[in-house]
């Protein structure tokens, strides 16, 4: 079985493509990109679930992990384009909680629900009106 094993593998290995695959240098930034999805599918959701503090982390994370990526030898590429992804988004999210708590996006947001409640109330009140009317209207008809 050793022998299958370890004939199995020299093979795997002679081939370049096959053995980039079955390294580190390609399943550790694979895994790795799960967090840069969840943060561009973040930029759709509300700004007031952005956690500041844990966006801050990212940043910083996702910046030394793109230099540590050109550092090794050989460099990896991948793992830098996954972090410069995390990056892009990492930065995106904290302009948006830096406009949402810091710059007076939740006033605007508050302001703008509360336009929409009136908006909605007054809609149902035109909407009582014509009914009335249209109740008078059919009733001047029937007569």
């Amino acid at each position: 079985m050793a022998t299958f094993v370890s004939a199995l593998n020299a093979k795997i290995r002679s081939n370049p493509m096959l053995s980039y695959v079955c390294s580190t240098h390609f399943w550790g930034p694979v895994s790795n990109f799960g967090i840069p999805i969840a943060a561009v599918m973040d930029t759709q959701k509300s700004p007031e679930l952005i956690s500041g503090t844990m966006t801050g982390a990212l940043t910083i994370y996702s910046a030394t992990f793109m230099r540590y990526a050109l550092a090794v030898q050989p460099k990896n590429y991948l793992l830098f384009a996954c972090h410069f992804v995390n990056e892009g988004s990492q930065l995106t999210q904290g302009y948006r909680w830096m406009q949402y708590n810091k710059w007076g996006g939740r006033e605007a947001d508050l302001k703008s629900r509360q336009l929409k409640t009136k908006a909605e109330g007054a809609g149902e009140t035109a909407v009582a009106k014509v009914e009335l009317a249209v109740g008078k209207v059919k009733d001047a008809v029937s007569k």
